[in-house]
């Protein structure tokens, strides 16, 4: 038997429970111009101009511990501004801004520096503005030398080009961007395996010192998706975060379709293999937990594959065709 998620503490049936039940309470403050319901990457709100904002929030999670173990402070910034802006961008949205949230027990100016030039970083790569944030000293809360760190992003879209996934089709092909390691997500797991001190740095994968893998800051899609909306037919998006292939790509699918992913079809990081090694994980839990290498994925039609992969690698990016879409009940399969 292996190291779970669950095993870790992380139950997701618990916590789609949890949504289950926030729902009635959200829903009770919805306008008219309220477009989505939970469970989009982003919340919508139409400001009956013909331009949407929409929203995205989220935090670093506990990679944060890799980082206190490190003391390597500067690109958790970069995190938090990925899992936000990327979200956002899943709706074809482009991110206008970005506010922070810092909260600590005794405020290092040094270290609130080396925090906020990692969110600087990140909206830079975003292409959106740092416009403000709140530091919270809080004592006695987090114990010395620790933080935590939480953001939201807003961004636009013209109503009419929103990207929703209500125009994927059976046949349409789904197109995975490949990811710059393990992101912010499974980091509960991750504890679980490995001790989150100095041999972070002695534990070597081929050459590399697992600390440094697993701080490698998420990846952010947003120009790259943005410049491939602005030249190719996109129908749905997916940023794979918490929950992994299982959980994320199905929020981009409309009823009756599902996806089939062809295992193989990727270059998968190194730093996953020591994971699923260590754990002993099934492939299920992998996939289920991680992102395996694949950060976002985009649908498009057959016709568009090939000009999609060019102008994604011709922009930096790894891409493959990794997968279809198919009827079925909206989730996946994974097959070689």
């Amino acid at each position: 038997m292996g190291v779970t998620y669950k095993d870790a503490g992380v139950d997701v049936e618990r916590g789609y429970e949890a949504v289950k039940l926030m729902k009635e309470h959200v829903k009770r403050t919805f306008d008219s111009n309220v477009i989505t319901d939970l469970g989009s990457f982003g919340g919508m709100y139409d400001l009956g101009d013909g331009n949407v904002l929409v929203a995205g929030t989220d935090g670093v999670g506990t990679k944060l511990k890799a980082a206190f173990a490190m003391q390597k402070n500067d690109t958790v910034g970069i995190d938090c501004v990925a899992m936000c802006v990327n979200d956002v961008v899943c709706h074809g949205a482009k991110p206008l801004f970005f506010l922070d949230y810092i909260a600590t027990g005794e405020l290092i100016p040094g270290v609130a520096a080396d925090i906020v030039k990692g969110i600087a970083d990140g909206c830079l790569q975003a292409g959106c503005a740092l416009i403000g944030g709140e530091t919270a000293e809080m004592p006695g809360f987090y114990d010395a030398g620790e933080y935590d760190l939480a953001g939201f992003a807003v961004g636009i879209v013209n109503k009419d080009k929103i990207i929703n996934g209500s125009k994927i089709t059976e046949g349409d092909v789904i197109i995975g961007l490949g990811s710059s390691g393990v992101h912010s997500n499974g980091f509960s797991l991750v504890r679980k395996l490995y001790k989150m001190d100095e041999s972070l740095l002695t534990t070597k994968v081929d050459g590399d010192s697992l600390g440094d893998l697993l701080l490698a800051p998420t990846k952010i899609y947003v120009k790259s998706v943005q410049m491939l909306i602005d030249n190719v037919e996109v129908e749905g998006i997916a940023h794979v975060t918490g929950g992994g292939f299982y959980e994320n790509i199905p929020r981009t699918l409309p009823n009756g379709k599902m996806a089939e992913i062809h295992l193989g079809s990727w270059e998968i990081p190194k730093v996953f293999d020591k994971i699923m090694e260590d754990a002993q994980l099934s492939e299920k839990d992998a996939y289920g937990t991680f992102n395996m290498g694949i950060g976002m994925v985009v649908i498009v039609p057959p016709y568009e594959v090939d000009n999609a992969l060019n102008l994604l690698r011709e922009n930096g990016e790894k891409a493959w065709a990794i997968g279809k879409v198919t009827k079925g009940d909206g989730g996946v399969k994974l097959w070689e």
